[in-house]
């Protein structure tokens, strides 16, 4: 019981500022298909008006992903990484696969909303970098508490 409303909370602490976010470029775009975003963002693209709002996606992305400063459903420092063990070979290569392909997605989706781009290799680049600061920040920062992912939001 008490698990599950340490999820929720974690939960509703990154969604309703993501979906707020999301929201907002929405909002000056005035559509909601993903095209618009870049058509709306021909004179001034989106990160030049809102700096920090681009941060703050990152952190609600990477809380959404459950990565390691935000890992409180898997905790690897106090378990023994449960899904490491249960899952065989194929299962567990699924399962990284997903989460990796996920941290993709989701940086996909930060450079169409935040930025104007129309040259295919830079949006890659930059999908990657999106997806190199994600895993650099797994590395660099130390596991938070429930209590500090709620003051984030």
């Amino acid at each position: 019981m008490l698990g599950s409303l340490r999820g929720v909370a974690q939960s509703v602490s990154y969604e309703v500022r993501m979906l707020l976010i999301i929201l907002r470029v929405v909002f000056l775009t005035g559509r909601y298909h993903i095209i618009d975003f870049s058509f709306n963002q021909l004179n001034t693209p989106h990160l030049l008006i809102a700096v920090l709002i681009f941060f703050l996606l990152l952190v609600s992305f990477v809380a959404e992903t459950n990565r390691s400063p935000f890992d409180f459903a898997e905790g690897e420092s106090e378990l023994v990484s449960g899904f490491n063990i249960e899952y065989g070979r194929g299962g567990f290569a699924l399962l990284f696969l997903a989460e990796y392909s996920r941290i993709i997605f989701l940086g996909g989706l930060r450079v169409f909303l935040m930025l104007n781009l129309n040259f295919l290799f830079l949006i890659v680049l930059l999908v990657v970098y999106m997806s190199f600061m994600v895993i650099w920040i797994r590395g660099s920062f130390p596991s938070y508490r429930y209590d500090m992912l709620m003051i984030l939001a």
